[in-house]
């Protein structure tokens, strides 16, 4: 595989500029800016020092806006999906530790 398709198939790629991320996710550029100081992610940053977002923390921006929309606060709804995602990861390290591959 030529390492452009690696690097499409790559969910981590920091492949989006704000604003394409911005209008993915249907939110401000503002409300990207907030979640990066908010600690949900940290967007790459390129030489000239532009924010890019990958596949994975435009979906976890889309969590946090659908959370928003719904009354929680921004803070508060980082903290969740951040909380979320590490259960989900201890969950899965237990599968495959116990087998359960």
């Amino acid at each position: 595989m030529a390492q452009s398709e690696d690097m499409l198939g790559d969910d981590d790629y920091p492949a989006y500029t704000m604003g394409r991320a911005a209008e993915i996710v249907g939110a401000s550029q503002d409300f990207l800016r907030r979640l990066d100081e908010a600690k949900l992610f940290t967007p790459f940053r390129s030489a000239g020092g532009h924010r890019r977002y990958s596949r994975y923390q435009l979906r976890l921006a889309v969590r946090a806006r659908e959370m928003v929309d719904q009354g929680t606060a921004l803070e508060s709804a980082c903290r969740i999906i951040i909380l979320e995602d590490q259960l989900e990861e201890a969950l899965e390290l237990n599968r495959k530790l116990q087998g359960g591959e």
